[in-house]
């Protein structure tokens, strides 16, 4: 992936952005994601490589009818210049842009009823977070047919689905268990952009399901990694193997190495499991 930054999460049918470099709108196009159910934008840090594609995206979202509000959280800096931009770029625009002012500190910046979003201070040359996305346990899958034979109602298929027993007319109680059955367990996303190797990181993102970690250098240029505040595969892999994540997504590759396999390639000499990040990518978590 050389492109500028920009990931798209698809949480059930809503999206969430993760950095928006240039060009964003027009990917976003070409994958057919529906711009109406984007309603927030998380900035990792505050290079235009992660940022300049904004003023293209809300302009696309004016041009195409849309309203409503958007959310984007930035720090305190990251407000104050792209509130400026927008008042010069996209004024008048129909859609309500808001701001969630955020912190390089560990706290969840984002929760619903199924959602929760949580940042990682990064060391970055300037201040930066990663995020970690986590589904909230699901509730259990009701067992039609024993709930059918031990007379559970309709109405209280809610409360039984959330873990609570049944109590029949007659006083004996029904045990959940033998009325659901387990949900599937729930899915998590790590996001690490741009960062030196942080040996600590994987203590904070314990077992998550799929583990984006940028892969801007090759072992060959480490010194060159560390100075700029960025990572190579190897160390990448290292976090993912630390972190006992169940997959590693490399990406924000070097332009000075034209084979993008050579990541991958060097990340796997540590950690096997490893997809080779490229542009327009879908991957099922």
């Amino acid at each position: 992936m050389h492109n500028p930054s920009c990931t798209v999460i698809n949480f059930r049918e809503n999206l969430f952005m993760v950095d928006c470099g240039e060009g964003a709108q027009k990917e976003l196009q070409r994958q057919h994601l529906k711009l109406p159910r984007l309603n927030h934008i998380f900035l990792t840090h505050l290079h235009g490589d992660h940022v300049f594609g904004l003023p293209g995206l809300l302009g696309t979202m004016a041009l195409s009818g849309l309203e409503g509000d958007i959310t984007i959280h930035t720090f305190e800096d990251g407000k104050r210049i792209l509130s400026s931009i927008f008042d010069y770029f996209n004024r008048g625009l129909p859609i309500d842009v808001k701001f969630n002012v955020i912190r390089p500190e560990e706290t969840v910046v984002f929760e619903n009823a199924s959602l929760r979003v949580r940042t990682i201070p990064l060391k970055h040359k300037i201040p930066a977070v990663g995020y970690v996305f986590e589904e909230k346990p699901r509730l259990r899958h009701i067992d039609r047919a024993m709930c059918d034979f031990h007379g559970v109602p309709v109405w209280a298929f809610n409360a039984v689905k959330a873990g609570e027993d049944f109590t029949k007319p007659d006083g004996s109680v029904i045990p959940n268990a033998l009325l659901t059955k387990d949900p599937a367990p729930p899915r998590s996303y790590a996001h690490i952009s741009d960062t030196a190797y942080m040996p600590g990181l994987a203590e904070k993102i314990k077992g998550v399901d799929l583990l984006f970690h940028e892969t801007t250098y090759l072992s060959q240029d480490a010194d060159k990694a560390r100075e700029r505040g960025h990572t190579t595969a190897a160390q990448a892999a290292q976090v993912a193997l630390d972190a006992g994540a169940k997959r590693l997504l490399t990406g924000h590759y070097s332009s000075r190495c034209k084979d993008d396999e050579l990541f991958a390639d060097e990340a796997r000499t540590i950690f096997p499991n490893v997809i080779a990040g490229k542009e327009g990518m879908r991957i099922e978590v």
